[in-house]
This record gives structure tokens, C-alpha cells and sequence, in this order.
């Protein structure tokens, strides 16, 4: 394993992992291929209980650790964030691949601007994704980049950021997810730029079951609906995003004469996709109580036994004190 350099770097790469044996080591191997050299490498690993920690032990990272009971997806990022020594920070999904050795540099480049905040590059989809998946990346990652975004999407897959603003204003910890573009929107608002950059690109490799397809967006939406509260996402939303996307799935699969092996795919993401947009915009319960078990470990691994077995005892004791 390389030694560690004591050399101040100039960025910090933040993964955060759970569970990622299958593209962990892809992912810390493309780095250690990158031009750009002058990083250091922090993980921020929330109870992995495969051999996640085993590979990043290979390569000169520095793992930090956050109890799943404490995890949210912001908290994991300041923590990471705080251990940070550079002075931008890449945030990058543990399942994701750089598409070129040049993805590093590429990234931090529109950072010469000093009021760029955030910067965040193209993503695709890899082997076994999705179709649906796919097309939706090719929507919202165009192969144009933009200097200055008129709005604060992003995506903190495949994101830099200026740690001077961070420490300024961390994520928020409390959100569900959609952490990042909350972050940005706040920097906008203050006159700072958000960048698309289209030549630093990732494949994004999703394999979720369906009900994580579920989770995932229900929990966005239920931030989505705390960023934006006048938004809304009736069940006429539901049936038009959901026509308008199936159909623009077939006729693209039909482009490229894949209709016949991925319709029967496309109908169940899209149904799963805006099924969980709409259980988060009415969900009426706080979910801070079950946000472990439902939205942040899938179903059947060790964290989720244990929430379920916690739930379980409590309903229990509670039982019992009403008896008393």
C-alpha cells in the first residue's frame, strides 16, 4: 500500500460507504489511476459488514466511522468534511466509476472562479443498470457543460465543493436526502455559481431492489417538500409523470432497437419511482423515527433485524408499562 503523504493535498476525496464490496475497490483503484495526484482519500463508513473495510484498507485511506443509529446522509458528509484537509472537497458515491483518468481534474477545474461553490459532473449508467435509469441520467447530465447554472441542482455522486463555504454552513443533518442541492440553493442565494461540468463523468451503479427504488425517492420527496413547501405532487402528477416518462422510455428503447429486452423493466421503475415521490409528498409522520430502518439500510441487512428487533422490543415494554 502506497505511504500516506503528510504534504497538505489540495482536495479531499469523501466516500461514504455501506456495504460496498462489489465497487469499492473499482472505485479507489480509478482514483489511484487519475492525473491529478495531490488528494487524500476519507471514507466514512456507516457499520459495513463485509469486507468494504478490507479493501479500503488496501490503499492509503483514512476511514472514519458513524454509528448507523446516528447516520443520516448529511451527518456522514460533515463528518467526513471535518476530517478534510484540502481545500476543495469531492464527495463521491462509493458505487460509482470514473470514466477517464482526467475525472479529478476535470471537477476541481471551474474552481480557478472564485465564486463557483459547487461543481458536480456528467452520469451514466454502467452494466446490468436499469434502462429507465439510464434515460434519466441522459436527461439530467446533458454532454454540455454550463459555468453558471441558473438553478441549484446537483448531485453529490460526483460533486466538489469550497470547504471555506462549508465550514461556513455544513449540511443540514436533519434532511432525508436532496442534502446537496438544499446546500447549493443556500450559496446561490448568496451570489455564488453552481457548475455543471460534463467531461468529469461517473457510471452510477444502481442495483436497487424495489423496494430501495421506493425508499429513495420517497425520502427525497419528503425533503423536497421541506426545501420547497408550497411544491406538490397530487395523483395527477403521478399519472402524467408517469405516462410521459414510459412513453419516452419505449420510443428511446424502440431508437435503440432494445424495446422488446427492457419494456418490461421500464414499466415497474417508473410505477416504483413515482410511487415513492408520492408516498413522500403525503406522508404525514415524522420519519425521523424510522428513518434507519426504512430509507437508509435495506431491507433484510443486519441494521434493518436490528431496528426491527429494537421497534419490537419497545412496542413490548410499552405493552407491558400499560398493564402495570
Amino acid at each position: 500500500m502506497p505511504a500516506k503523504s503528510s504534504k497538505r493535498p489540495q482536495i479531499s476525496v469523501i466516500i461514504r460507504a455501506f456495504n460496498e464490496e462489489k465497487h469499492l475497490g473499482q472505485l479507489l483503484e480509478a482514483i489511484a489511476q487519475q492525473t491529478f495526484r495531490n488528494y487524500e482519500l476519507i471514507l466514512v463508513d456507516s457499520g459495513s459488514t463485509d469486507r468494504t473495510l478490507a479493501i479500503a484498507a488496501r490503499y492509503p485511506v483514512k476511514v472514519l466511522h458513524i454509528k448507523p443509529a446516528e447516520f443520516t446522509f448529511g451527518r456522514s458528509l460533515n463528518l467526513g468534511l471535518q476530517a478534510a484537509r484540502g481545500s476543495l472537497a469531492v464527495v463521491a458515491s462509493a458505487h460509482v466509476l470514473p470514466l477517464s483518468r482526467d475525472w479529478l481534474k476535470q471537477l476541481i477545474a471551474p474552481f480557478e472562479d472564485l465564486k463557483v461553490a459547487v461543481a458536480y459532473g456528467k452520469q451514466r449508467g454502467g452494466t446490468g443498470s436499469r434502462f429507465s435509469e439510464a434515460q434519466h441520467f441522459l436527461r439530467w447530465f446533458p454532454e454540455r457543460s454550463n459555468l453558471d447554472q441558473p438553478n441549484a441542482y446537483c448531485n453529490n455522486a460526483n460533486l466538489a465543493l469550497r470547504l471555506t463555504l462549508w465550514k461556513k454552513q455544513p449540511f443540514d443533518e436533519t434532511l432525508t436526502g436532496l442534502e446537496d442541492l438544499a446546500w447549493a440553493s443556500a450559496w446561490r442565494e448568496r451570489g455564488y455559481k453552481v457548475v455543471y461540468v460534463a467531461k468529469a463523468g461517473v457510471a452510477h451503479l444502481h442495483e436497487e431492489s424495489a423496494a430501495q427504488i421506493v425508499n429513495r425517492h420517497r425520502r427525497e420527496a419528503i425533503a423536497l417538500k421541506r426545501i420547497l413547501p408550497a411544491s406538490r405532487f397530487a395523483l395527477w402528477h403521478f399519472a402524467s409523470l408517469f405516462l410521459r416518462s414510459v412513453s419516452s422510455d419505449f420510443a428511446a428503447a424502440w431508437r435503440q432497437r432494445a424495446f422488446f429486452r427492457h419494456v418490461f423493466g421500464i414499466i415497474p421503475f417508473r410505477f416504483l419511482q413515482y410511487l415513492g415521490t408520492y408516498l413522500g409528498y403525503h406522508d404525514v409522520v415524522d420519519p425521523s423515527a424510522k428513518l434507519k430502518q426504512v430509507f437508509y439500510y435495506p431491507p433484510g441487512s443486519l441494521e434493518d433485524r436490528l431496528q426491527k428487533k429494537n421497534a419490537k422490543s419497545i412496542e413490548e415494554a410499552s405493552r407491558k408499562s400499560a398493564k402495570a
